[in-house]
């Protein structure tokens, strides 16, 4: 598994907490140190079953100087919603899991997390 990570967001502590805590391996992607290209961020949504918006901070001082909460949101408009993701990376949303299996999980919530350290054991169900 491996997790996009930001070490000051208390989600992602959260998240590699709980892998810890249930010995689920994992190798931290540090995205705004590496930010992903176009074509993975592309994979991770294909991944997440999401689309680019719905996983973009439009909260964050980049998104709100690029004035992307008026942006469209459709399949046209996606491709400058990624492009703006990969050049400013805090507007992920994090902590995003990739798992082993080929998904993928944004690991905020609890359920989200036992989702994850579920899946990473299939042997255990």
């Amino acid at each position: 598994m491996e997790i996009w990570n930001n070490p000051s967001c208390s989600k992602c502590v959260g998240a590699r907490d709980t892998l810890d805590e249930a010995r689920v391996p994992y190798v931290v992607r540090p995205y705004l140190d590496q930010p992903p290209s176009a074509a993975e961020l592309t994979d991770v949504l294909r991944r997440l079953g999401v689309r680019a918006w719905d996983i973009c901070r439009t909260g964050e001082r980049a998104a709100v100087a690029r004035g992307m909460a008026d942006w469209p949101r459709d399949e046209a408009a996606e491709p400058r919603w990624i492009e703006a993701m990969v050049a400013a990376p805090e507007l992920i949303q994090r902590p995003i899991l990739l798992l082993d299996d080929g998904g993928a999980l944004v690991g905020r919530t609890p359920e989200a997390l036992a989702e994850a350290v579920e899946r990473a054991r299939p042997g255990d169900g």
